[in-house]
C-alpha cells in the first residue's frame, strides 16, 4: 500500500485523530522518498519519527477492556 492509499484509508476510517496512524503515514511517506534522500537525511527523518512515536507512550494499555 502506498502513502496515498494509506492516507485515504486513514481519512475514510476517521483515523486522523489517532496519532499512531499518523506515525504510520509518516513512515510510509519516508519509505516512498527513501531513494531520493541522502542516507544521513533518511536517518535523521527516521529518528524524528521514532522520537514522536516514543512520545505516544503506552496508549494501548487497558484498551482491550474499553472495547468490550
Amino acid at each position: 500500500m502506498n502513502s496515498s492509499k494509506l492516507a485515504q484509508y486513514i481519512e475514510a476510517s476517521d483515523g486522523i485523530s489517532k496519532p499512531w496512524l499518523l506515525v504510520q503515514i509518516r513512515l510510509k511517506k519516508l519509505q516512498d522518498w527513501q531513494i531520493s534522500l541522502a542516507p544521513q537525511a533518511y536517518a535523521k527523518e527516521l529518528a524524528d519519527i521514532h522520537k514522536d512515536l516514543m512520545k505516544l507512550g503506552e496508549w494501548w494499555i487497558g484498551l482491550e477492556h474499553k472495547e468490550r
